[in-house]
């Protein structure tokens, strides 16, 4: 297989492709591993696929010390150790150097086990089937370690599983565990990270979230066995936040996918509720992209680390997508975006004990037209807007003179056409509002920290704004 032949959108959606080949092991002795951080991800997608239990093993790699990238081997808990004498040779590592470089990271490993299990004992493998997820293979250190670790905890059966790895991987392998399992094994093969079209870093509030919202629906099951949800909406672990950023016990959230009624369709979202939410903030996705955008949905999990709701969903069905005109018709999708905006309190008061959380709107491309038609027509029941890379001047200047909501208009330093827009519509604003440059960014904010100075932004003008308001009527 070509190198094109195997590509993901990020880590979620590799989870997604790698659970579709392991519904064999779907029972009730099968748990599944992780390796944090960029393996958790992945990882929840198959726990939750399998209906199985999801747990971490914390492994640190030894990198070769002028190359760290390059594993020289891995350690592990419980004091499991494997060397890479193919990689450490060659490399001409001394005893000394690759004790400096142990010593370091098994003190990194200690605080991340403390951290990531916040004082819970591990999940008990003795007899079970044990699924080793990571997010991808490169010479295999970490992974063997990981599978040592499992079967000395008493794993009956082990699983590794992964999203990509290079054609040799087997032979490298093979011996540590009992199943293979990988998506694609293309050539040639440099990093892991060259088949993933997001692959940016995983943090640790976003692998306390995964965890936190596996504990949560694990609890759910137990006690409601057999229940339906009666929204129709599933619960599972995803992409959502947990509950207090930088806590160690992390409080579980609710992150569901739910379907809502709005102007002629029915729509798909995902509601993600961080413990303690202050504020929701629904994303009103423009031309190209939808609820798995990864540049929307990196946004939403950093607004989630910071104690907000968020809500993803899809202005337009996939055959309407098909007509480009329904993508600038800003009348049908602000018309959608009112209707989910005024169902959505009843469905977040679930996850929130009954309580209102003021509603923020973030609108990207022609969502942001959508997002300001919407609020020029709720009032003061919306509390704040952030548009990013936007066309807020596709709203009209009717809509635009009548928003009462703060704005905020995110747009790339060099994306100098929508920069000229974004300053005649705020000509036409007369609420609060701001336009914000981020240096050197283009149109989708692909440069190295452009999303994250997005990301900011949002948050701060969300955090200052979403003050307690009336809900839509």
């Amino acid at each position: 297989m070509h190198a094109t032949g195997t590509r993901f959108t990020d880590r979620t959606d590799a989870g997604r492709r790698l659970a579709a080949r392991l519904g064999h092991l779907r029972g009730p002795r099968t748990v599944v591993v992780a390796l944090p951080r960029g393996g958790v991800p992945v990882a929840a997608e198959v726990a939750a696929a399998l209906g199985a239990p999801l747990d971490i093993c914390v492994i640190r790699k030894l990198g070769v010390p002028y190359q760290p990238e390059l594993g020289m081997g891995a350690i592990g808990e419980d004091g499991v150790r494997v060397i890479n004498d193919h990689v450490l040779r060659p490399a001409g590592v001394t005893p000394e150097q690759l004790a400096v470089v142990e010593a370091r990271e098994r003190t990194e490993l200690e605080r991340r086990a403390r951290r990531y299990r916040g004082g819970r004992p591990p999940v008990d493998l003795h007899g079970r089937t044990v699924v080793v997820v990571d997010d991808g293979i490169a010479t295999g250190s970490t992974a063997r370690a990981a599978c040592l670790i499992v079967r000395a905890r008493g794993a009956e059966r082990v699983v590794l599983a992964v999203p990509v790895a290079p054609p040799e991987w087997t032979e490298r392998l093979s011996g540590v565990a009992d199943e293979l399992v990988c998506v694609g094994t293309p050539s040639p093969f440099f990093a892991i990270g060259e088949f993933y079209a997001d692959f940016s870093q995983t943090e640790d509030a976003e692998v306390l979230r995964h965890l936190a919202a596996a504990r949560a629906d694990e609890a759910g099951s137990a006690a409601r066995p057999g229940s339906d949800d009666e929204a129709g909406s599933a619960e599972r672990p995803g992409t959502g936040s947990a509950g207090v950023p930088g806590s160690d016990e992390a409080v579980p959230a609710s992150d569901r996918e739910l379907t809502l009624p709005a102007a002629g369709a029915r729509l798909t979202g995902r509601l993600t509720v961080p413990a303690d939410a202050h504020g929701i903030v629904v994303f009103a996705h423009g031309s190209g992209s939808g609820r798995h955008s990864p540049r929307n949905r990196h946004v939403a999990a950093r607004l989630n680390d910071a104690g907000l709701a968020t809500f993803l969903f899809d202005l337009l069905t996939e055959d309407e997508e098909e007509d480009r005109r329904n993508v600038f018709d800003v009348e049908l999708l602000g018309a959608r975006l009112t209707d989910v905006a005024r169902a959505l309190p009843a469905e977040q008061a679930r996850a929130t004990g009954g309580a209102f959380l003021p509603l923020g709107l973030f609108g990207a491309s022609t969502g942001a037209a959508a997002a300001l038609w919407t609020a020029a027509r709720l009032g003061h029941g919306v509390g704040a807007v952030v548009s990013r890379g936007g066309r807020p001047d596709l709203a009209g200047e009717q809509a635009l003179g009548t928003v009462l909501a703060p704005t905020l208009l995110i747009v790339g330093g060099r994306d100098e056409v929508v920069i000229d827009l974004n300053r005649r519509a705020r000509e036409r604003l007369r609420c609060e509002s701001e336009l914000a440059v981020v240096p050197n960014a283009g149109h989708l904010f692909e440069e190295p920290g452009a999303l994250d100075r997005v990301a900011e932004l949002a948050r701060e003008w969300f955090d200052g704004h979403l003050l307690p308001c009336t809900p839509p009527p």
